[in-house]
């Protein structure tokens, strides 16, 4: 009993270092489309950097702005130099300190338009980087939209590849079965355990895509790749309510991208205008004071100085007019790229909208097919167990149904993304 009792006192601390070295798995974390979409635009480096952005437009904004206003400059000079004696009509060189303090207020009167043309580009730029966060908002939700839904559709595969091994287990078992009583042949056998290996090939496949599809997903959320999401949300079908038509007016009218050319635009013929102010004069007041001394800190003497001063540049050997006509030709580059990306946003439109409507036509005739494909293998199943059917027709029953539920959910999913990017391509904004 004593030695018992010794044992299992023994024995309890190890088994206690046992239990605390188990493996704590995680809880899934939940996911709705909403719940990752916020989870993104809070953790994905693609908006920090936007944001970021958006803020160095913001303060070239502001420091344009300043170069209109006045300046204030303060300078402090120490000296010491030598006079030579050819200079002075000594015999020696003379030696002078000078203790020197000015101070310089200037202020630009006018520059030909330069200032104020750039003061407005920077405006239209900080409108453009707002424009460049919408634009990564709405990226952003049809990255992540689109991979949740790649996720659900090899969820999907990994359930039926699972249901199709189980028939083809089934099945295997009740060939063996006639088999033992001779009643098939050993082909039969052969034959069903090469469709079970396919089938659990196709398996292993379709889980390490659902693998790779999560740690996607994770990544665009700004989560370790490892981490494990539980889906709170399946594949939804309900018709589009809104027209081709409507959808075209709506990119037209809502696209971010449309509404920056507009923007490099404007800030494109700014440029011409800022060209053109190297021929016209600029004005520019300035205000000085200055004190100075033979001794530290040199605040003995005093003058002051106002004067303003006007600049025109005669001559520049035609750099001004190959200014001009670069700023002229930017402009219609910068117009031809905005054609371009109106033509292309239409297109988009117009692809993703007829490619949803391609799948939502899929989706009824591949739900009926499903229903039919299920129909046929419990016929198939209940001819083959009474002897009436073939082995091969079974097995057909089996790919069938497999093949239709593929189909089925391959509808679904290509209807939900083609949703997702038709969005995005119309402009939809992020709530």
């Amino acid at each position: 009993m004593r030695r018992y009792l010794q044992h299992l006192l023994i024995s309890i601390p190890v088994m206690l270092l046992l239990a605390a070295a188990q493996p704590v798995f995680a809880a899934a974390v939940e996911l709705s489309v909403e719940d990752s979409i916020a989870l993104a635009l809070t953790n994905n480096y693609d908006i920090k950097y936007a944001k970021s952005a958006r803020e160095k437009s913001f303060w070239a904004m502001k420091e344009a702005k300043k170069n209109k206003g006045l300046s204030v400059n303060l300078t402090h000079t120490d000296q010491r130099y030598n006079t030579p004696p050819a200079e002075t009509g000594t015999s020696s060189y003379v030696y002078t300190n000078n203790f020197d303090n000015q101070l310089t207020l200037s202020v630009p009167l006018y520059s030909g338009g330069k200032l104020e043309g750039q003061i407005e580009q920077a405006k239209l730029d900080l409108k453009v980087a707002d424009l460049d966060m919408e634009t990564a908002k709405q990226q952003l939700r049809l990255t992540v939209v689109s991979d949740y839904l790649t996720v659900l559709e090899y969820r999907t595969e990994v359930q039926i590849n699972q249901e199709t091994v189980k028939n083809y287990e089934e099945h295997l078992q009740l060939v063996k079965d006639k088999f033992a009583l001779g009643l098939v042949a050993k082909t039969d056998v052969l034959s069903s355990q090469v469709d079970l290996a396919k089938a659990q090939d196709d398996l292993i496949t379709a889980q390490n895509n659902y693998t790779n599809a999560v740690a996607a997903l994770n990544n665009d959320l700004g989560l370790p790749h490892s981490t494990e999401i539980a889906l709170k949300d399946d594949f939804t079908y309900a018709k589009y309510p809104k027209s081709l038509a409507e959808c075209l007016q709506h990119a037209l009218e809502h696209r971010p991208e449309l509404a920056q050319y507009e923007a490099k635009v404007a800030s494109a013929q700014y440029d011409v205008d800022i060209a053109k102010s190297g021929r016209r004069p600029s004005v520019e007041l300035t205000a000085e004071q200055d004190w100075y001394d033979s001794h530290l800190i040199g605040s003995k003497n005093s003058n002051w100085l106002l004067k303003i001063t006007t600049s025109l540049n005669v001559f520049d050997a035609g750099i001004t007019d190959s200014q001009i006509k670069q700023a002229r030709y930017n402009v219609d580059m910068v117009m031809d790229k905005a054609k371009q990306q109106r033509d292309t946003i239409l297109l988009n439109v117009r692809q993703y909208y007829l490619s949803m409507y391609e799948a939502e036509k899929r989706i009824d005739t591949n739900k009926v097919s499903v229903e039919q494909a299920e129909e046929s293998l419990m016929i198939q199943k209940a001819r083959y167990e009474v002897g009436i059917g073939t082995n091969l027709d079974l097995r057909d029953a089996v790919l069938s149904l497999d093949s239709a539920k593929k189909d089925y959910s391959q509808a679904l999913y290509d209807f939900n993304t083609n949703k997702a990017k038709l969005e995005q391509a119309m402009g939809l904004p992020v709530q």
